[in-house]
């Protein structure tokens, strides 16, 4: 015998090796073994591309299994069904005669199915007298449940690998939106840096990508969109963003730390009495925004701020500020907005205010408008920094009771 193809009786159908050794594994089915039909054909359906199948082939494995009269597929039942094809045709929506053996083909290539063919290759069953069947003659359907647990591995490979695949394709897409918004800003910004190059890269790396992308595409492609992103946060961690706002700064008073940290009445706005002569200089709202507060108690309310700052740590008030701005692209809050703040605020609270914001960014539908209100109501006189520096720190202590 040859070691390619072997032909069943009567020259029917050439049959492969594989297939022989298929309907021989059958016959080993363990004793009161027993499977859903359609718990096992969800399975195969969700496995169809590595079993090399197509939805058609799946409509023709639903009629084969309609015929099998039970729900449940047991070792020690009668597992061939032999409907006609027009019989499976009609069950299968329709399906042409040359499609319907095409796809029971690929049934029995993917060793789902076995052909049994009788002497003359009709289907039917011989019963006895009391209607038992005592042979049949068509498709046997015991492959299926012979490999019920590989299909099921094989099914929830393929869900896994799908999930992988629709996270990949999250990330790029945000890694992709990231670097779009930096660069638009540092252009906007007009930070110094080859700026025009690092745009052409990216629009080369978004060419890159098809319309239906495999998954070594998307990895492939998200890795370089991430080094691109570093060589961008690393560009701009290194120009003096805030040269103008710093002076800005350094004109106003100087910077004055809050000696009493936990006393609240010290965060609040004061009012024109307590200000006294002090009021015609500076406005309520100026006053108070005007006070930095301790760099620690800032960090401890709004730790989210850290991971933006030089190396993913903050140990001064420039490596705040020079965060600040970071977390600003990140945030999509335009630089005009942040700018507006600054002046108002100064630069060190516009940065603790973008802080604040980032804490919460995850209730704050547009982090650039709700900025722009701030700002609006620091210039009114009718926003405070303590109360919300208060609040967040009191976030964060109920947060770790309820952790501990």
């Amino acid at each position: 015998m040859q070691s390619g193809n072997v032909t069943t009786p009567f020259g029917r159908r050439p049959m492969s090796l594989a297939l022989v050794r298929q309907q021989v594994a059958t016959a080993e089915i363990p004793p009161g073994k027993r499977a859903d039909k359609w718990k096992v054909f969800r399975d195969a359906s969700e496995a169809r591309v590595p079993l090399g199948l197509q939805d058609r082939s799946l409509a023709v494995l639903d009629a084969l299994l309609s015929f099998y009269p039970e729900n449940e597929l047991r070792q020690d039942a009668q597992l061939v069904v032999f409907p006609s094809n027009a019989q499976l045709s009609l069950r299968a929506h329709g399906i042409a005669g040359a499609t319907l053996r095409r796809h029971l083909a690929l049934l029995v290539d993917a060793g789902l199915v076995i052909r049994k063919d009788s002497a003359n290759g009709k289907r039917y069953a011989r019963k006895d007298r009391s209607g038992v069947i005592e042979s049949a003659f068509g498709f046997d359907i015991s492959p299926l449940l012979l490999r019920c647990e590989e299909l099921a591995g094989m099914a929830q490979k393929v869900a896994a690998d799908r999930a992988a695949f629709r996270r990949a394709k999250e990330e790029l897409t945000i890694r992709r939106r990231d670097v779009r918004k930096l660069i638009s800003a540092a252009i906007e910004e007009g930070a110094p840096g080859d700026w025009a190059t690092m745009e052409d890269v990216y629009i080369s790396l978004v060419s890159r990508v098809p319309r239906a992308p495999t998954m070594a595409e998307v990895v492939e492609v998200s890795k370089e969109m991430t080094l691109l992103h570093e060589k961008i946060i690393n560009a701009l961690k290194s120009v003096d963003n805030l040269k103008n706002t710093s002076s800005y700064a350094a004109h106003n008073e100087p910077h004055i730390q809050n000696s009493k940290p936990d006393s609240t009445s010290e965060l609040e706005p004061s009012s024109e009495k307590e200000l006294g002569a002090n009021s015609r200089l500076n406005p309520p709202a100026k006053a108070e925004l005007q006070r930095s507060f301790p760099l620690g108690l800032v960090l401890k309310a709004c730790p989210e701020i850290s991971a933006y700052g030089p190396a993913g740590t903050i140990g001064n008030w420039r490596d705040l500020m020079s965060a600040a701005v970071v977390a600003r692209s990140m945030l999509g809050i335009s630089p005009s907005a942040y700018q507006e703040a600054c002046e108002v605020m100064g630069p060190e609270n516009a940065a603790v205010t973008l802080a604040c914001i980032l804490e919460r960014a995850g209730h704050i539908n547009s982090a650039g408008g709700y900025l722009r209100d701030l700002t609006s109501r620091a210039q009114r006189g009718e926003f405070s920094l303590g109360p919300v520096l208060m609040a967040l720190l009191r976030s964060a202590g109920d947060s770790g009771r309820e952790a501990g």
